[in-house]
């Protein structure tokens, strides 16, 4: 496990640091000792992702990574378009020079970028640009879903980085606690980087083999573990102008239930302003229409709530849908196995 500190300038805690703020949630690939972001320094990184200290401190440069005993910078934000930021280019080079791999979901392809590629050969340092390992995959859709005997829970939102990969972790790991068999299909880099077995990056692949993609890890989850439960990650949202995942999800995976991610206070598209998000009624119609299954439960994103918030809109979703809403965050265990209909 690499000793990693997270780049996340100027976006810990924003929606374009969700991997940053998934690393400081959990991950088993890496021992996460710092994240940097000059605009909170000083401060705890679990404190201002969750309220809670975690110990992971919030630093300015990458020297003081080192210094606190990383081998590995992590690109922790995720920009409209998967762009390097040029502001974020003296951190890479700094981690380079000083002889640091460096790990990126980003689109822009560090590795291919020539100043990089160059001071990594200098230094012998690893470049992996996580999306790269998954463009040429090219595995056909077999219809090989029909196999898998688990029961497949997908995680679908009413937006992009509003909390799906998130939701789908804490589901994962408190059924494993509870003594049942559960595993998660990530779909998404930052799952990579967590560390699940079962992931494929499928915003890096050529679209006639997303279904493919998908079907593979899947069945591979399933011949591995024989999970009782199989929670997929979903990506975008099915209504979103310029992520508009789900439909390969719902599709290839045949999903036996859907939970919908939703952010009460978010109004508009992430990264789109002038979109505001439809009703929810509307996410449940079409995904429920979509996929011939039912929506069972309503997670809730708490960004620009209170506690108190959280629990009034709990009630109040509870009783216009009739189906089980949670917070991921703070919900009881009891709370969450409702949401998957388990005792």
């Amino acid at each position: 496990m690499d000793n990693a500190v997270v780049l996340a300038e100027g976006v810990f805690g924003t929606t374009y640091g969700k991997t940053a703020n998934g690393l400081v949630r959990y991950t088993r690939r890496f021992k996460v000792t710092s994240v940097i972001d000059s605009t909170k320094c000083g401060q705890d990184a679990g404190a201002v992702l969750t309220g809670t200290p975690n110990g992971i401190p919030i630093i300015s440069s990458v020297s003081e990574g080192i210094r606190l005993g990383a081998d590995t910078l992590v690109v922790g934000i995720a920009t409209d378009g998967g762009y390097i930021p040029a502001e974020y280019r003296h951190f890479i080079t700094d981690a380079l020079s000083s002889g640091l791999n460096v790990v990126s979901g980003l689109h822009e392809f560090i590795s291919d970028d020539p100043e990089f590629s160059a001071l990594a050969a200098k230094n012998r340092c690893i470049i992996t640009d996580v999306r790269k390992m998954f463009r040429d995959m090219k595995p056909p859709y077999l219809g090989r879903v029909r196999e898998i005997g688990a029961r497949r829970i997908a995680v679908l939102g009413t937006d992009s980085a509003i909390g799906k990969r998130t939701t789908a972790v804490i589901l994962t790991n408190t059924l494993r606690q509870k003594g049942i068999a559960a595993t998660m299909v990530g779909t998404g880099q930052t799952a990579w980087m967590q560390g699940f077995d079962h992931t494929v990056v499928i915003d890096s692949m050529i679209n006639d083999f997303i279904p493919g993609g998908l079907e593979k890890v899947a069945v591979e989850a399933w011949e591995q573990e024989h999970p009782d439960v199989m929670f997929i990650e979903g990506q975008g949202s099915v209504l979103h102008p310029a992520y508009p995942g789900s439909f390969e999800i719902i599709g290839a995976l045949r999903p036996d239930g859907i939970i919908l991610q939703h952010a009460p206070r978010r109004l508009v598209f992430d990264g789109f302003p002038d979109y505001p998000i439809p009703d929810l009624e509307k996410y449940i119609r079409i995904l429920e229409m979509l996929s011939d299954r039912k929506v069972i439960a309503i997670s809730i994103n708490r960004e620009n709530m209170n506690s108190n918030e959280v629990a009034d809109e709990i009630l109040k979703l509870e009783a216009r849908f009739g189906i089980p809403v949670f917070d991921p965050l703070s919900s009881q265990p009891e709370k969450l196995f409702e949401a998957v209909d388990y005792p």
